[in-house]
């Protein structure tokens, strides 16, 4: 893809224009993205990895803004956003049944995560996934419990945070600390001269915004064509297992499994447990090999 494909489309000259400009850019049918993708994929043709990059810049923005409480500029935000974006058309392969937005919307994520991961500097503190996740989710899990006063939670609250998102309470802790008042106090005027505060700019937690909504429903349709596909690789004997312990609302027992099937509950276990891996194994390389991780 030539390296100016979006040297004429960036926020720089101010946000509102942008917006307006990128919503001229047409949306393509499925036919027509699968046409401009297989163009780029057999002969790097950059017209066509161009129309593919403009016709999703409006998503870019719209994920981008659900980031807007992080004190960073939106249009910062936004350019990298537009980065992930390009990566994700130079990698996308049509053939794989998935439409582009699917797709790109792991890389845009994944690229405006790690800008602000760098902006916030959270070396001192580590960057594992599980501390990402804490550092993207902390905010919603304290709307869960209305823990939304500033300074240090409760322990109850700590304790129920750090369950949720499956780390540290030490580090909720601190995380919260850092967001509460680290980098850039939350009522800190965003410039000198403007009586705007950092917290105006927060995104509502307790309303999923549409691009928050969009993001998930494309997420979960990801996750279930993986389930479908890593489900093809297990016995009969394993699927029925799995999807009765594992997949339904009301699970089957142990012992109507050990009795439908001869064997004893200790052997149904262990193939619930085994069958559980391989899928894992099954789903971890499938999207491994779309370059589709949630870093």
């Amino acid at each position: 893809m030539a390296a100016n494909a979006l040297a004429v489309m960036t926020p720089e000259g101010g946000l509102s224009r942008y917006l307006s400009e990128i919503r001229k850019f047409p949306m393509l049918t499925k036919d027509q993205e699968f046409m401009f993708a297989k163009a780029w994929q057999e002969h790097e043709d950059s017209e066509s990895a161009h129309k593919l990059v403009t016709s999703h810049l409006r998503l870019v923005a719209k994920i981008a803004m659900g980031y807007r409480g992080y004190g960073l500029p939106i249009g910062e935000v936004i350019s990298e956003g537009n980065v992930g974006l390009m990566q994700a058309v130079k990698k996308f392969d049509p053939d794989r049944g998935f439409r582009l937005a699917t797709y790109a919307m792991w890389w845009i994520r994944a690229s405006i995560q790690e800008y602000i991961l760098r902006s916030w500097s959270l070396v001192k503190m580590g960057t594992t996934a599980a501390q990402k996740k804490l550092f993207f989710n902390l905010r919603k899990a304290k709307s869960e419990i209305s823990a939304l006063q500033e300074g240090d939670l409760r322990p109850d609250q700590v304790e129920f945070i750090a369950t949720k998102l499956g780390v540290q309470n030490d580090e909720v802790i601190s995380m919260n600390r850092r967001l509460s008042g680290g980098d850039s106090s939350l009522n800190s005027p965003m410039r000198a001269d403007s009586e705007s505060e950092w917290q105006d700019w927060l995104v509502d937690d307790k309303t999923p915004s549409q691009e928050t909504v969009v993001a998930d429903n494309q997420e979960t349709d990801l996750r279930r064509t993986l389930l479908e596909a890593a489900m093809t690789e297990l016995t009969d004997r394993e699927k029925h297992i799995l999807t009765e312990r594992r997949l339904k609302d009301d699970p089957t027992t142990l012992e109507e499994l050990a009795s439908q099937y001869g064997v004893s509950r200790e052997r149904v276990r262990q193939i619930e447990v085994r069958a559980f891996e391989k899928l894992q194994k099954s789903m971890r390389a499938a999207a491994e090999a779309r370059n589709l991780i949630d870093a």
